[in-house]
């Protein structure tokens, strides 16, 4: 299987309550509330709407978020984002027109935060 190849799919029109654990990497594009915990790839489309907390490798956010994200890689708000809610992750990528109302801490993958000034409680 290819690094990069979706081997879960949550299509539009579903809904799902739960706890979604996954090797690998998963699309959603439906309904998600709960708990997602992996160290691969979630990637949410332009129509998804998740609630809760996610702890992944790397998030990929097109649609919208509510709730604690903790990216292991990094976190990637396409234009179409719309997240709320607190990010931790070493990287942040965000394109012109994605909406972030929340915290964001910069953390190296250690744990440890990055040099003072480039980090924090930063609103947005």
């Amino acid at each position: 299987m290819a690094k990069d190849e979706i081997n879960a799919f949550l299509g539009a029109g579903t809904s799902y309550h739960g706890k979604l654990h996954f090797h690998g990497a998963v699309r959603i594009d439906g309904n998600f509330q709960g708990e997602v915990e992996s160290d691969g790839t979630l990637v949410i489309g332009q129509e998804a709407v998740v609630e809760g907390t996610v702890r992944v490798g790397q998030l990929v956010l097109s649609g919208n978020l509510r709730g604690e994200v903790e990216a292991g890689g990094r976190v990637v708000l396409h234009k179409t984002a719309n997240l709320q809610g607190d990010i931790r992750t070493p990287v942040l990528v965000v394109e012109e027109g994605a909406v972030l109302e929340g915290r964001l801490a910069m953390v190296q993958p250690d744990g440890s935060t990055t040099p003072a000034g480039t980090s924090g409680d930063n609103l947005f």
